[in-house]
């Protein structure tokens, strides 16, 4: 125990004791704020690798957003990136942040299934499925458990089977090799159970949208439970997405 003591002293608390409320490094983009500044909107819109910027008014689809931050570069006046990570609901349009309007991204309460927090709010198994991810949003994912983030102490878990598993975790843009083997992941799960998409491109297929390879009609067969935004996504935005989905509502 005195070892203990002795390693907890040197190194401090190697966990988050608060991950609603934890501050992340200044280099990180989070929600972006766009202003109302007058600008080439046009030269600002073509900037964008994969269209997640539209006109009239400008706005910025954080689900197509890979978050590399050109537009913040070469246009400072009219969008920033803050350093807010919780970007996650369930409501595809609020993932949709317009100039001028400086909301927080939150989820709607009206459409979460009210078994989700009857069943989940105490234990979450997931199972993550890469389909066609390129190990960044996997990492990521990883890290959640980590002794850091350490999102276990919520009941929150990934499991190898998705037999034991509550739900699905979606990363990559769903390629044909992958669209097969999702499908029998996600009939393999009991009900009742979530999908939840993590990442630029498995919620609009990224900057790989036109590609041949994709195969994403999975995702028209099925409503989806959470988006979280991020290329890759930040563990704080996956947890603190997960905990608002499942909390116990009246």
């Amino acid at each position: 125990m005195f070892g203990n003591f002795k390693i907890l002293i040197h190194q401090g608390k190697q966990y988050i004791p608060d991950v609603t409320k934890a501050e992340v490094p200044g280099i990180f983009r989070g929600r972006p704020q766009i202003s109302n500044e007058k600008t080439d909107t046009t030269a600002l819109a073509e900037i964008c690798p994969t269209e997640a910027i539209s006109l009239n008014p400008v706005s910025i689809d954080l689900g197509k957003c890979t978050f590399c931050g050109e537009c913040a570069i070469a246009f400072p006046d009219k969008i920033k990136f803050t350093k807010d990570y919780k970007l996650s609901t369930n409501d595809r349009e609020r993932l949709i942040v317009k100039e001028g309007d400086d909301k927080l991204i939150t989820l709607n309460r009206e459409i979460v299934r009210k078994e989700i927090s009857e069943y989940f709010s105490g234990s979450l198994k997931l199972r993550q499925v890469s389909a066609g991810g390129d190990n960044s949003c996997e990492l990521e994912l990883n890290a959640c458990g980590n002794v850091n983030f350490d999102m276990g102490r919520f009941g929150i878990e990934f499991v190898a089977s998705p037999r034991h598993a509550d739900g699905i975790v979606i990363t990559g843009p769903i390629t044909e090799n992958m669209a097969a083997p999702l499908q029998n992941c996600y009939d393999a799960i009991p009900e009742p159970k979530i999908i939840i998409l993590a990442g630029t491109d498995a919620i609009s297929g990224g900057i790989f949208i036109d590609s041949p390879a994709l195969n994403r009609s999975f995702l028209d067969n099925y409503k989806i439970d959470l988006y979280v935004p991020g290329n890759p996504v930040h563990p704080l935005t996956f947890i603190n997405g997960v905990l608002e989905l499942i909390k116990r509502r009246k």
